[in-house]
């Protein structure tokens, strides 16, 4: 009984890797990003330390296929260049998810 248990693990496990390793060698498309813009209606105070600083940032974020959603993050920002509350930042998003947007950054 014992044998027959291993032997139905070994089988399920290889049946396993074997769907995973074609599955993975197909490969998923990857949707592009779409582009939008965030206008910033809010931003936290600059601290008074230098160099990187949390701050959380409000606003709203448009684009296509997006009405206008209000979005707030807490992103790392160098202290010397803060946000100000009426800047538009370039962002990417998931196509029909603002909500896990990120900033374009150059380069």
């Amino acid at each position: 009984m014992l044998e027959f248990a291993m032997l139905l693990i070994m089988a399920s496990t290889l049946i396993a890797l074997v769907v995973l390793y074609r599955r993975g060698r197909k490969g998923m498309p990857v949707a592009e990003p779409e582009h939008g813009s965030l206008y910033i209606t809010g931003v936290s105070p600059r601290p008074e330390a230098f160099g990187e600083q949390f701050v959380t940032v409000t606003g709203n974020l448009t684009g296509p296929g997006v009405a206008a959603t209000q979005v707030y993050q807490r992103l790392v920002w160098d202290g010397d260049h803060w946000p100000a509350i009426g800047d538009t930042l370039p962002v990417i998003y998931p196509a029909g998810k603002p909500d896990r947007w990120q900033i374009v950054r150059p380069g």
